[in-house]
């Protein structure tokens, strides 16, 4: 009886056992069954939202290449207009940015001591002319006289020297009239040439001395960019050579040039040579004082080029990150001349016209990752200059994921790593 009950016991064991290891394989059966769904759902790649500061169209260029230049525009013509006279300012009749002609009046100068020194040479003039009238009428008696044996030789030489001593003095009185009649003109100060007032240094009433500043006058028909080149490429430049060159104030905008003058001797101390460039200025855009940035344009060609800004040389040959098909594309380019003030670069091989490619930081996407451009890219000529680095959103600084972010959507972030592909965006919890 203990027997039979005993092995009942043992049966009941064994039957709950196996329905336990049932169970168990059931449950692990549909744990990794859900694991395998997981990991066979594909991870959708983001798309990343490109603008037309981000990339730039392939276009053929002028280009051109050459010791590149520095300096100051300075005027061609400048003329400190000083005072010639001293005394007290009666009136001014320019002032700063007033354009002038020749012989204008300017400014004028107390002239009432000045005046008087005329009447008073005036009638020292009278008086020596008067002078010499009766040394002439003496001279000729006592000619007379001498030939009649009235009076001696040594009478007449004595008339002859009075006469001689009198045209002297009329001589002298001429020219002290002349002098203070100059004097006199020298109180109407006036524009030494057509130009434009730049500097006013006086005022009515203020009391001068000769020599001092009173006027700076500039002519802005003409400019001058004075610069340095190194004496190493001084056999690029020549006189006549055309210059390239922007200003500040005028972004985006080119002038031009030509070599005029170049200084024959080399500066001992740092090895370059100065040159002369002139600028016409007809227009009179470009003002003196303006710092100017070119280049003496020594070669010059027409090609396929993209901005600097584009090129990855961090290896050889360099490469660039081409738009294809909606996607990102790493091509290794072929490089020729190189312009350094319109910062391009010439590509021989590798692109073709129309191509797009990447710029600045949005070169930072992994190869093959999509790109959507909302707007059309613009070509070198017209590209922006790049923002600085915290007011640039999205991958890099190359924009936002697609769409853009709204209410309830984060921007995309940049890739970890090259290779690492973003995880998608979790569903909102219903």
């Amino acid at each position: 009886m203990e027997r039979t009950e005993e092995t009942a016991g043992l049966r009941a064991r064994c039957t709950g056992s196996r329905w336990g290891a049932v169970l168990a394989g059931v449950w692990l059966a549909g744990a990794c069954g859900q694991r395998s769904e997981e990991a066979a759902a594909p991870t959708a790649p983001t798309v990343v939202s490109l603008g037309p500061e981000n990339v730039v169209r392939v276009e053929p260029l002028k280009l051109e290449n050459g010791p590149v230049i520095s300096g100051t525009l300075q005027a061609r013509r400048l003329a400190s207009v000083r005072a010639e006279v001293g005394g007290s300012i009666l009136d001014v009749m320019a002032d700063q940015g007033q354009t002038v002609k020749e012989g204008q009046l300017l400014a004028r100068v107390e002239e009432h001591t000045l005046r008087e020194q005329v009447l008073a040479a005036s009638s020292s003039l009278r008086v020596a002319r008067n002078a010499l009238q009766v040394a002439k009428a003496d001279e000729q008696r006592n000619q007379t006289l001498v030939k009649q044996g009235v009076i001696t030789r040594r009478d007449f030489e004595r008339a002859q020297l009075t006469r001689t001593q009198a045209e002297g003095q009329l001589a002298e009185a001429q020219a002290r009239l002349k002098l203070a009649q100059d004097q006199l003109a020298r109180t109407k100060v006036a524009a030494p040439f057509t130009g434009v007032v730049s500097e006013r240094q006086v005022n009515a009433g203020d009391i001068v001395q000769p020599g001092a500043p009173l006027f700076v006058v500039v002519d802005p028909a003409t400019l001058r960019l004075e610069a340095s080149v190194p004496a190493a490429q001084l056999g690029q430049v020549k006189v006549g050579t055309p210059v390239d060159f922007r200003v500040n104030g005028y972004e985006g905008r080119a002038f031009k040039g030509e070599v005029e003058r170049i200084n024959p001797a080399v500066d001992p101390a740092t090895g370059q040579v100065r040159i002369y460039v002139g600028i016409p200025n007809n227009e009179q855009t470009l003002l003196s004082g303006l710092f100017a940035l070119g280049r003496v344009a020594s070669q010059s060609k027409e090609a396929l080029a993209v901005p600097v800004d584009a090129l990855d040389t961090r290896q050889e040959p360099p490469t660039v990150q081409r738009i294809s098909d909606g996607k990102v594309e790493q091509v290794a380019v072929m490089t020729g001349l190189r312009d350094d003030v319109a910062q391009t670069v010439e590509v021989r091989s590798g692109l073709k016209a129309g191509d797009v490619v990447l710029l600045g930081s949005a070169r930072d996407l992994t190869n093959g990752t999509p790109v959507k451009l909302t707007a059309g890219p613009e070509g070198p000529k017209k590209q922006r200059p790049a923002s600085p680095p915290e007011a640039q959103q999205g991958v890099g600084g190359a924009g936002s994921a697609s769409g853009g972010s709204g209410p309830g959507q984060a921007p995309v972030k940049a890739p970890a790593a090259a290779g690492v592909p973003t995880p998608p965006a979790q569903a909102p919890a219903k």
